[in-house]
């Protein structure tokens, strides 16, 4: 049974950056459980979840309303399209009409400001499924499967290489709350944000990490355990695409790039991964993958994060 943890029971979750280590890692522990037992306890039974999405999702989709079937809940999946907030409805009446229907709110938006709007607004908890700024969920998966490959994650040295963007972003927050040594190799101009990253340094050494940055990939992967890309043309970057695949190109991560990584490293891409560009095929695919562990971990992870939201007082 999950205890859910003080610095969760009951509260949003739109960046890990407003939790604490003690209830991240109680999260992990939670998500590994459920990975290893099947058998899932009914924590949602008479729990209904919207799912809201303003972007296109596999991933995030699948591993939200698996995961809650899975734990005895119910899911709502709306888009723009099936809500009068897609026509015009403010964002503050839309929170107030649903706290009254659901037991919490998961939204995968663009602006972060539409998320702290909604939760300002809502009664019930809000979770962050994506934004342009932050993508916690994804976070929690990768942390949970760089445990299972490595054991602890104080000191893992740990490398993103590429786009500074929203997942490399919540990267830089969990690696603070779990103590990973933290190196994003990001061309001028690419660079994760400046006070994310010297806040999650403070955090990591705290723990026994660091979280810096390097604008050379060979010098980021080197000796690390785990080399983590991403997409160089999300969504809305379309314009800029190929602006993006001349500055980005060094930090493709083929077989010569990760020669420079351990031994035993794995790579990581939170997905969809487009060939060519910031992956080859046959990395993803070969012998040192752990994308698909990584993808399936979502579902866990996230279960967990809303057992531990929803989970009931054990003190009650």
């Amino acid at each position: 049974m999950i205890t859910p943890h003080p610095s969760l029971r009951g509260r949003s979750v739109l960046s890990l950056r407003n939790h604490d280590p003690a209830g991240i890692a109680a999260l992990l522990e939670s998500a590994a459980d459920l990975k290893a037992d099947r058998n899932w306890p009914p924590l949602l039974a008479g729990r209904v979840i919207a799912l809201i999405f303003e972007k296109p999702s596999t991933r995030t989709r699948v591993s939200f309303e698996s995961g809650i079937a899975r734990l005895g809940g119910d899911s709502l999946v709306l888009s723009g399209r099936d809500m009068q907030m897609g026509r015009g409805e403010t964002v503050e009446d839309t929170a107030k009409v649903l706290s009254r229907m659901v037991d919490a709110i998961v939204i995968r938006t663009g602006p972060h400001a539409t998320i702290t709007e909604l939760d300002r607004a809502a009664d019930v908890p809000v979770i962050n499924a994506l934004t342009y700024e932050h993508h916690p969920c994804q976070a929690l998966a990768d942390a949970q499967t760089l445990a299972e490959r490595f054991g602890d994650l104080v000191g893992l040295p740990v490398a993103y290489v590429g786009d500074g963007n929203n997942v490399c972003t919540s990267l830089m927050i969990i690696a603070g709350l779990t103590g990973i040594d933290l190196t994003c190799g990001c061309p001028a101009g690419y660079e994760p944000d400046a006070e994310v990253m010297a806040w999650a340094d403070a955090a990591a050494r705290a723990l026994g990490g660091r979280v810096d940055g390097t604008r050379e990939p060979g010098e980021a992967v080197r000796g690390a355990r785990a080399v983590y890309t991403d997409t160089w043309v999300s969504m809305g970057d379309e314009e800029t695409a190929e602006a993006r695949r001349s500055a980005l190109g060094p930090f493709r991560v083929d077989d010569a790039l990760l020669a420079e990584a351990a031994g035993d490293a794995v790579v990581l891409h939170c997905l969809p991964a487009h060939y060519g560009d910031e992956v080859t095929h046959g990395v993803l695919h070969g012998p040192r993958s752990a994308v698909w562990d990584q993808a399936e971990n979502r579902m866990h992870a996230q279960a967990a994060l809303l057992a531990h939201v929803l989970g009931d007082d054990p003190g009650s």
